[in-house]
């Protein structure tokens, strides 16, 4: 979980009211975190990682305010408008399609800013933004650039500026191998031939994202006018991120100015901070906690947790949530701010009135026998969401989309239904670590929810290797179904995700079970992966008993 490092008088500062240490200290925890060590009035806090918010010192002087009763409800923040104008050229969009921006004026940057905002932004990198796959920030001087900015994909040869930490003028391919920012990141941009950069008028580079500013517009003491850029691979991730941001440096003084991006046929005005509003039952949130609130109560826990909240015609609550809250995906989430605003420790306790004792899930034994099993053949345990999408699942497998379990209202389009199998699951592991060295062989027991849509459990593994090969995999197969002492046969099987000829079935008493064989180039290549890769899935649940 990301831990803040803060100093107490300032953030006393930030937060506009005195606080005692020891209260502080004794009823911050409460909101969601737990406290890493308190040094004289530095203070390290641990923030649990759905609440990308508070991973500033900014955002917990804010969420402060309300919690401890100073000022109750939504934070509001100006927004002033800008003529910034960014275009998106369609060069860019296979490349990192979705950009969004902001200018903060009249910034003051004291040490405690710069360290802050730096802070934040490495962790905004490494949680919301998927280690900047799915989101990177770039803070520029405005200063010594010259809107409009355009936002395109180049010849990795054709441009060459001077990055962040460096003197000398680089490519970008140059980049990606000689600077520290481009080795630590040039899986993100492999097998495009074009990479993405934002320049002004003037055709000065301000960033060459995911990777790396340009030094030209370098942050410093004495910058004024911020502009702020964020890339990634999902629209309402690099929102939230930009919303993060600008509200902190707003917390430190700064004042806020939209900008314009222009998308093809479509202009977005960026920040939006207009809140999201979402219905919440009373009734709901009683059920849930065991509690007898009324309205009143109800809205004033929601007060202490930032929101604003009104009655509706449908005698419901009308509750309007920030737009820099990123958790709020389901009313339960509502419910339990209700229950972090009223605070945990005001619950009664009660002892169990029934006494019962646990044990052992019938599968559970096979379960780790199996685990047992594959560690005993060298292979590393992962587990991976059960959470995917069309894509993954279908796609990139060479496969119709078939019946699967979706999500009415996805977040993202990159968690959109559960899973069917665990094959894609452990091939974006492999694609994640394809940097480092071979062989790699990884495996899960993980949940999969079928055609029946109903939980059930499976037992994958990969490995990928120059030597991998259809033989390797039939005798790990084997050696797992002899473990297992499961009789079985081996019939030939066609799967469009593995080469013709080299796929088979596992079948018991006349049921198939289980599939392996050598992936398909196809398939390697869809998950940015170079070498052979065999893969087995079997349906663990089905070894029982058989």
């Amino acid at each position: 979980m990301p831990v803040v490092t803060f100093d107490y008088n300032d953030f006393i500062n930030l937060l506009g009211y005195k606080i005692p240490k020891d209260k502080l200290i004794e009823r911050l925890p409460m909101i969601g975190a737990d406290f890493d060590k308190v040094e004289g009035d530095e203070i390290s806090i641990e923030f649990f990682p759905n609440r990308p918010d508070l991973a500033s010192v900014e955002g917990i002087a804010r969420a402060s305010r309300a919690f401890f009763g100073f000022e109750k409800g939504l934070k509001k923040y100006p927004i002033e408008k800008s003529e910034v104008v960014l275009t998106v050229d369609t060069s860019v969009v296979k490349v990192r399609p979705f950009v969004t921006t902001a200018l903060v004026k009249n910034v003051n940057m004291t040490d405690e800013m710069i360290s802050s905002l730096m802070d934040l932004q490495e962790k905004l990198h490494l949680g919301l933004g998927r280690n900047r796959k799915k989101v990177a920030i770039g803070v520029h001087n405005f200063e010594p650039v010259k809107p409009p900015f355009v936002y395109k994909a180049v010849d990795p040869d054709s441009v060459e500026f001077v990055p962040l930490a460096k003197v000398e003028s680089m490519t970008l391919r140059e980049i990606l191998k000689n600077h520290e920012k481009g080795v630590g990141y040039a899986h993100l941009l492999e097998g495009f031939d074009k990479y993405p950069l934002i320049v002004d008028s003037n055709n000065n580079v301000l960033s060459f994202p995911p990777i790396i500013n340009g030094s030209l517009t370098e942050v410093t003491p004495f910058t004024k006018d911020l502009f702020i850029d964020v890339t990634g691979s999902d629209r309402k991730a690099i929102n939230y991120a930009l919303n993060i941001v600008v509200t902190a440096l707003a917390e430190r003084g700064g004042k806020i100015f939209s900008t314009t991006v222009k998308d093809g046929g479509k202009s977005y005005v960026s920040p939006d901070l207009n809140p999201v509003k979402r219905d919440l039952s009373v009734d709901y949130v009683n059920s849930i906690l065991g509690t007898k609130f009324g309205e009143k109560d109800v809205i004033d826990c929601l007060g202490n947790m930032g929101y604003d909240t009104s009655k509706n015609e449908k005698g419901e609550l009308n509750v309007f949530i920030p737009a820099w809250r990123t958790d709020i995906l389901h009313d339960i989430d509502l419910v339990e701010d209700v229950a972090v605003g009223y605070g945990f420790d005001r619950f009664e306790t009660d002892l169990p009135r029934a006494m019962t004792f646990g044990k052992v899930l019938s599968k559970q034994h096979l379960y780790d026998g199996l685990r047992s099993i594959m560690t005993g053949l060298g292979f590393n345990e992962v587990t991976t969401f059960t959470i995917s999408n069309d894509n993954d699942e279908f796609a990139r497998m060479g496969l119709e989309i078939g019946s699967r379990a979706q999500i009415e209202n996805p977040i993202g389009e990159e968690y959109s239904n559960l899973r069917a199998s665990l094959l894609t699951s452990l091939l974006k592991i492999l694609s994640e670590n394809r940097h480092h060295p071979l062989p790699q062989q990884i495996f899960e027991l993980g949940i999969v929810v079928g055609e029946d849509f109903k939980n059930s459990h499976n037992l994958a593994a990969l490995k990928i290797d120059a030597k991998a090969n259809f033989t390797e995999c039939k005798s790990l197969v084997e050696t797992v179904m002899r473990d297992a002492n499961v009789e079985y046969t081996i019939k030939d099987k066609v799967h469009h995700a593995f080469v013709r000829g080299r796929c088979a079935s596992v079948v018991c008493k006349d049921v198939e079970i289980g599939f392996f064989g050598e992936l398909h180039p196809r398939t390697i290549t869809a998950f940015d992966l170079e070498h052979h890769v065999i893969a087995f899935e079997i349906k663990a649940d089905n070894l029982v008993h058989r």
